[in-house]
């Protein structure tokens, strides 16, 4: 996904995304662990998604509370 896709989510859909991700980088961490992993670049590429995914989380977290301390 794309920043400009991963923004326009809300904030259930980035939680259930973010999920996902984790999961995704356990069993790729598996299967690589396992040397059965095809591509290990699929690990980085999984990693920086979820940063992406944390980034717009945070910012929507941040964005909501801007009158309150």
């Amino acid at each position: 996904m794309k920043n400009e896709e991963i923004k326009t989510l809300s904030l259930e859909q980035l939680n259930a995304r973010l999920k996902e991700l984790k999961d995704e980088l356990f069993n790729l961490r598996f299967s690589h662990a396992t040397r059965n992993l095809a591509n290990p670049l699929a690990i980085r590429n999984v990693r920086k998604e979820i940063a992406r995914v944390k980034t717009a989380i945070r910012e929507k977290e941040i964005g909501g509370n801007n009158g309150n301390k």
